[in-house]
């Protein structure tokens, strides 16, 4: 394993977001990890977040200058603390993020930030995918904007589900709204990084048997 994963795996962990137990995620399943942004509470977390979504953004995007897109409530603060973290890298993106509901005096709308322009390229940044499901959302709030294309999606975890079929949400993600879904680890990464401690033979044991029944064949 590259030895940025260990090391985002070990963050996701110490900082509370990577847990084991008995969960239900936003598509209805129950699952025997969960990874919630939300967890992040510090300065010094966040940023560190920030630093891996950056990592991972000039990895598969490079310099080319896109529109970041937090959808609320844990993506604003992503969307966020990596636009910080490429600019400190040399790349001054705008960012923007949405309200749960549309604001009707001020300024008004359902959007904060950044205005996007026609012809400008969007990257959303979540936490994870599981069904696809915050994605469709998104893609149906990002629809009021008019001549703006969303290039990329990046998230923590792929958590290699199946999606509506049986390829992973995340592919079918990219062949329905026809973008790429990047992700900085996926779960046979952390299955690799707990399996070098015995004391985890029953979260690999339980992992491994949840993706037996909902793991994506391709």
């Amino acid at each position: 394993m590259e030895s940025y994963k260990r090391e985002f795996i070990q963050f996701l962990e110490g900082a509370g977001v990577l847990k084991f137990g008995d969960f239900t995620a936003k598509s209805g399943r129950k699952i025997p990890y969960f990874i919630n942004a939300g967890d992040i509470k510090t300065g010094d977390q966040i940023a560190k977040l920030g630093e891996f979504y950056a990592k991972a953004y000039f990895e598969k995007v490079g310099k080319k200058r896109a529109v970041l897109y937090g959808p609320a409530y844990k993506g604003i603060s992503i969307a966020v603390s990596a636009a910080v973290a490429l600019s400190r890298e040399g790349l001054d993106v705008p960012f923007f993020f949405n309200r749960k509901e549309a604001k009707d005096h001020g300024e008004g709308g359902i959007f904060v930030g950044y205005k996007p322009k026609a012809g400008e390229e969007i990257v959303i940044v979540e936490d994870v995918i599981t069904a696809g499901t915050a994605i469709r959302e998104s893609m149906e709030i990002l629809s009021s904007l008019e001549g703006v294309k969303v290039a990329a999606t990046f998230v923590m975890v792929d958590r290699k589900e199946k999606g509506k079929g049986e390829k992973s949400a995340m592919a079918e993600v990219g062949e329905e709204f026809g973008f790429p879904v990047y992700s900085v680890v996926d779960v046979y990464d952390i299955i690799e990084y707990l399996e070098e401690n015995p004391a985890n033979e029953e979260n690999v044991t339980r992992i491994k048997n949840y993706l037996a029944v909902n793991g994506a064949k391709a």
